[in-house]
């Protein structure tokens, strides 16, 4: 699909053997499939306890769905039109109807010659569809223990987090502008380093976080590809006074990635910016069902407010009544919208989400965290890596965003030249090892 006819290299895939789409799509896709399977036939007790034979009925019938799906899968079949009536499923299969126009020879739409990204998303859709097709099970969280189990393994990073976040709103009154921008770049790096917690890439293993997050940062400096972090500063600034009025109301919003360790890294970054008078509004947006496995929900969203003021800790339970405080006047707000869980590239966005295309352009600053954002910002596509971000974005720029990303997939772009080629001979898995890090920024192009 061309935005704005801009032209854009090939997407990647798994036809590519031996390309990391192909080795998701072989392996990482079916193994995640099989967990679900496993959660299910795991959960029939209590299906039982709270539905009786008609949960232990529903439970099977998805276990069998999940089953043909993870068979089709690994044998390449054509992707199947989806035949739930959900709000999105007309848009599904119409994206499937443009795939198909895309196939050479008049080939149908299948796992492994279809592009990774579409069909990625799709098997996270077909899950949903298991679920909705076999009610009482329509609102399990197939991924919602991995999720937990990820927040409560993370308890002494996010303790000595809140307790950093903590310190730095009872000095905030003496900061100077100096300090406050070194407490802002901190954060940040915490918020883009909290994205190596990923259960997707690692099929749902334990990969939480146990060291302090603050004490680390120096070490991985050298591990961030590009940072444009004082950009980003520069444009939260500019904010302040970009206002006729002269007051502080700049608005954030942040795109979130993951449950567990990285949302607490998000939330304290956007507690910091609203503590220091930096974002008067923080809109958070997440996935409206279980996604990618560990993406946030609303359901995780508040649940890990909730969790965060029922700490025993002093300070992450006084940073949890700050952020239900926050909630609660209406200074930070949960949206979501089915554009994010849908296969689109961004540039699809202001055609195929007009609306929410629109809310975007309200904002000072967007961050987008994660690789799956990250993907749909670039296409999914490969690129040189020496493309310029704000070319890739193929006219997706609805206000000055940034995207704050550990590398997991084998698309990068806004390189120097050399620095891939160096990167390659030193460290092969560099794209997809999630050890390297980018800050990316793209500020705004709009007539004055």
């Amino acid at each position: 699909m061309e935005a704005e006819g801009i032209w854009a290299p090939q997407s990647l895939s798994a036809q590519f053997e031996g390309s990391f789409a192909y080795l998701t799509v072989r392996d990482r896709l079916p193994t995640i499939l099989t967990k679900v399977i496993d959660t299910l036939h795991r959960n029939k007790d209590s299906f039982f306890k709270e539905y009786g034979e008609e949960g232990i009925q529903a439970e099977k019938r998805a276990i069998s769905f999940l089953s043909r799906l993870r068979n089709e899968l690994q044998t390449d079949k054509p992707v199947l039109a989806l035949t739930d009536n959900a709000e999105d499923t007309e848009a599904w299969n119409e994206y499937m109807r443009r795939q198909q126009d895309l196939m050479e020879d008049g080939r149908p739409v299948s796992w492994f010659k279809s592009p990774w990204l579409y069909v990625e998303c799709y098997m996270y859709r077909r899950i949903q569809e298991a679920l909705y097709m076999n009610p009482p099970m329509d609102k399990f969280d197939g991924f919602k223990e991995g999720k937990t189990q990820s927040f409560f393994e993370s308890q002494q990073a996010i303790k000595s987090l809140c307790t950093y976040l903590q310190e730095l709103v009872t000095n905030m009154e003496n900061m100077t502008e100096i300090q406050l921008r070194d407490s802002f770049l901190k954060l940040l790096q915490v918020s883009l380093w909290g994205n190596k917690c990923d259960l997707s890439i690692s099929g749902g293993q334990d990969n939480s976080q146990k060291s302090s997050p603050i004490d680390s940062l120096p070490d991985l400096q050298r591990f961030i590809l590009v940072d444009n972090s004082s950009m980003v500063w520069s444009v939260l600034v500019a904010a302040q006074g970009s206002r006729s009025s002269g007051i502080k109301n700049a608005r954030v919003d942040i795109v979130l990635d993951n449950a567990g360790f990285e949302l607490v890294t998000d939330l304290v970054l956007a507690s910091f910016l609203v503590s220091a008078g930096l974002a008067k509004q923080i809109r958070f947006h997440g996935k409206s069902i279980p996604w990618f496995v560990s993406d946030v929900t609303k359901q995780d969203f508040e649940w890990t407010i909730m969790q965060t003021v029922a700490s025993n800790h002093k300070w992450m339970s006084a940073s949890g009544v700050q952020w239900k405080h926050f909630m609660k006047e209406g200074t930070w707000s949960y949206h979501d919208h089915s554009f994010w869980t849908l296969p689109h590239e961004f540039c699809d966005m202001a055609v195929d989400a007009a609306d929410l295309y629109s809310t975007l352009q309200g904002s000072d600053l967007i961050l987008f965290k994660g690789d799956l954002n990250y993907r749909k910002l670039t296409g999914d596509r490969k690129w040189e890596h020496t493309v310029p971000f704000d070319q890739a974005l193929r006219g997706f720029q609805p206000a000055p965003l940034c995207s704050l990303r550990t590398l997991k997939a084998d698309v990068q772009v806004g390189l120097q030249p050399g620095q891939a080629e160096k990167l390659s001979s030193q460290d092969p898995d560099w794209m997809t090892n999630s050890k390297y890090a980018v800050v990316q920024f793209c500020g705004p192009h709009r007539e004055q």
